[in-house]
């Protein structure tokens, strides 16, 4: 039999312990920068080092985490940190940016690159292009099937890494922008707040509507083995080193006893699992039709639901929280206390229980309150020390990163008459719907661009005869998730709409560099490929980009930072969005029947079906319309307007264009990151202003109601001044109605 690598997470030097001690083959950890888990207690360098040592001893691998995306004034830290990564020796790293594998590859060409889930592989036409450029293994998107998973190892031999054990993220991994559009903190800087984990009250309901199950795929094992995966990943450098030794002892178990007894081995691995106090458990997409995954009505946290807080007494001059009796609970059990208002969620031990006709007493540390719920994480029985396996004296691990300066990537030459020939300057429009186009030409843009996901492509092909843009006008933008299903309809519908006159595609997924090899089309590298160093660009040009969509989160610093290396013709901004904060491989809205939702912080976002996926989008756009006149003068030529999540019912499209054309503000707009850019412990200490939370809209047309009237937002309250606090949110009878929160912040201010 093939060696099958188990792969566990080491967020802290006591979970490595458990990790190896309980028969890790590998594990994966991060240092303090960088890293996609910032929150965790991650690796000083004499411990990496240390780490690196003790493991190799062992003949067990360690893989470095450098999967974040880095904005150009970092490069010379990035080059710092590779540098000394390759005098310690780690067996690889994981990375998300192509323009850190691509420092790698040209500087550190010893260090094996391997493609983080937040590259979003979910095809073998994505993996071979990253192995033709110089990747060694792929870590695929959590989402797929077990067939996609055998198709994908039929058509590539990368090396294939899959996740079978942990939390999930609702959102397809490198798709998610909630964090950053809440203020700042974003997911691809590993700075995740976790959105997806707080309470909504929805137009029917409130629950939590986006928290998944968490990852359960051992009995699924003895299949990923025959499919040819190479290595199974457990989620975890946030949990504690318990939970780590727990989960790798029973998949280690399975992997050394399926083949003797698969039944019995499957059985007893699930039986060692129980003690994991996780989440319930889902087995996902892998069957191919998706499990039910969320349920709205369980809370976020992990752990056993104990009960909620009835009263809370205090007794000898300490605090006692009654709760109904909940059997088999001991001294120095560790729960977790999760907020009623779901503002917060705190850890404490419990320490001392008493039992009464009415319920029982505990003892809790930290600061609870009356209806919290609780959740027990961790028994004390449970509890155990592993071995260190770092050496007590790490006074001989002293390796340091350097002070070099990162050297400057070689920049293909771009051809300016080629490019304003493909691409004339002025403003593009991207539509969501066939429908739209025709309602796109109130902007008289120079191309229109069609979201080109299997939806679309099909109503194009039925009306292909009135599409209202000729071909060579039309600019197909293509879908960021791109699984080998996709495949199998992408390629044909491509090389048709190339035949019939499309010239110009842009390209989200590195699986479409693959498809678009050798075609006679402009590429233009989407916002979904994340291009914030000049490194990243370097990369995309060379793989045939002509222009550069920068992403939706960047801000105006990084943007004009790139400019000083390319021509600023290159880039196409993109001026106004309802940006998808999560990309969901499931119609969720068929799921819950409602599409409007609201957070604790009276923000307010819309579920958008699009029949194979949904999308979550905020009911606030973003704007830089009124910026354009500064954009030109720092060289910038082709705009994006992206109204792929705007409907152009009552006039919208209309106001975004006289506004468009008058360079004016729209109203009740946010900035994004645009301003700020991303959030930083020193910008926090240096403002002392209201957060960027993106407030919801009013449903007055000239404050862009971006729904039909069934959907329009609630009026905008009239004699309040902006700097007044707003009323909690409504009810969801009203939001029933379509009368969501009003702001319940001041509105970013617009510069």
């Amino acid at each position: 039999m093939k060696r099958i690598e188990l792969l566990a997470p080491a967020g802290s030097p006591e979970a490595l312990d458990a990790a190896i001690s309980e028969g890790a083959d590998a594990v994966y950890l991060g240092l303090r920068s960088f890293n996609a888990r910032m929150r965790s207690a991650n690796f000083a360098f004499n411990q990496f080092e240390a780490a690196v040592y003790a493991c190799h001893d062992r003949l067990r691998k360690v893989y470095v985490t450098v999967n974040t995306v880095f904005e150009e004034r970092e490069a010379d830290r990035l080059y710092q940190l590779l540098e000394y990564l390759v005098s310690v020796g780690p067996d690889g790293i994981i990375v998300q940016d192509v323009g850190v594998a691509k420092m790698a590859s040209e500087h550190f060409p010893s260090l094996h690159i391997h493609a983080s889930t937040q590259m979003n592989i979910a095809s073998s036409a994505g993996c071979n292009q990253l192995s033709r450029s110089g990747f060694k293994r792929a870590v695929l998107a959590r989402e797929l099937s077990l067939d996609e998973i055998r198709h994908i190892r039929q058509y590539t031999s990368m090396e294939l890494e899959v996740f079978v054990h942990g939390a999930l993220c609702v959102s397809a991994s490198g798709l998610c922008l909630f964090s950053s559009y809440l203020g700042g903190k974003s997911a691809n800087r590993g700075m995740c707040t976790q959105a997806c984990r707080r309470l909504y009250e929805g137009e029917n309901s409130t629950g939590y509507f986006f928290s998944p199950d968490d990852l359960q795929l051992i009995e699924y094992l003895p299949a990923l083995i025959d499919a040819g995966v190479n290595a199974f990943k457990i989620e975890g450098r946030m949990k504690s080193a318990e939970y780590v030794g727990t989960v790798v002892s029973a998949y280690r178990y399975l992997i050394d006893n399926y083949e003797i007894d698969t039944e019995r081995a499957v059985l007893k691995a699930k039986a060692m699992l129980q003690a994991d106090f996780a989440r319930s458990k889902t087995n996902f997409f892998i069957t191919g039709a998706p499990d039910i995954y969320i349920h709205p009505d369980q809370a976020g946290g992990t752990g056993i639901h104990l009960g909620r807080i009835r009263d809370a007494r205090t007794i000898d001059d300490k605090r006692w929280a009654l709760m109904n009796t909940y059997e088999g609970l001991a001294e120095r059990d560790s729960v977790r206390i999760h907020r009623a208002d779901d503002s917060g969620r705190i850890t404490a031990k419990i320490q001392a229980i008493k039992y009464g006709v009415d319920g029982m007493l505990l003892q809790l540390d930290g600061d609870w309150r009356q209806n919290d719920d609780v959740y027990l994480i961790q028994t004390a029985g449970m509890a155990r020390r592993y071995k260190s396996i770092l050496p007590k004296n790490l006074d001989r691990f002293r390796k340091f990163p350097s002070t070099h300066a990162a050297p400057q990537p070689m920049l293909p030459r771009v051809d300016l008459k080629k490019l304003d020939a493909a691409l004339p300057l002025g403003t593009y429009v991207l539509a969501g719907k066939v429908a739209d186009l025709h309602a796109a030409l109130t902007f008289r843009p120079k191309r229109a661009m069609i979201l080109f996901d299997k939806l679309n492509s099909e109503v194009m092909r039925r009306e292909e005869a009135t599409l209202p843009f000729k071909r060579e006008r039309l600019i197909l933008w293509l879908d960021p998730y791109c699984t080998e299903i996709d495949l199998a309809w992408l390629q044909p519908e491509l090389e048709h709409w190339i035949e019939k006159g499309v010239s110009v595609i842009v390209a989200n997924n590195q699986a479409h560099f693959s498809l678009l090899r050798g075609k006679d089309v402009c590429v233009i590298a989407g916002p979904w490929l994340y291009t914030f160093n000049q490194w990243a660009l370097a990369y995309y040009l060379e793989q045939g980009a002509q222009a550069i969509v920068p992403p939706y989160e960047i801000s105006r610093q990084d943007l004009y930072r790139l400019a000083k290396y390319l021509p600023a013709q290159i880039f196409m901004p993109v001026l106004f969005a309802y940006p998808n904060l999560f990309r969901i491989r499931a119609d969720l809205s068929r799921t819950y029947g409602q599409t409007h939702f609201a957070d604790r912080d009276g923000n307010s976002f819309e579920l958008v079906g699009r029949r194979d996926y949904s999308v979550v989008i905020p009911e606030q756009p973003f704007s830089l319309v009124d910026l354009v006149p500064n954009l030109k003068k720092q060289g910038f030529s082709r705009f994006i307007l992206d109204l792929s999540n705007a409907e152009p019912a009552r006039g919208l499209y209309r106001d975004i264009a006289r506004a468009a054309e008058q360079f004016k503000p729209l109203p009740n707009t946010s900035r994004f990151n645009w301003k700020d850019g991303f959030w930083s412990e020193e910008k926090m200490h240096s403002a002392d202003e209201a957060p960027k939370a993106p407030a919801s809209r009013s449903s007055q047309l000239g404050q862009l109601a971006r729904r039909s009237a069934t959907k329009a937002s609630a009026p905008a309250r009239s004699g309040k001044k902006d700097n007044e606090k707003s009323k909690p949110p409504r009810s969801a009878k009203k939001a029933a109605r379509g009368r969501f929160p009003s702001p319940s912040k001041k509105p970013p201010r617009q510069p």
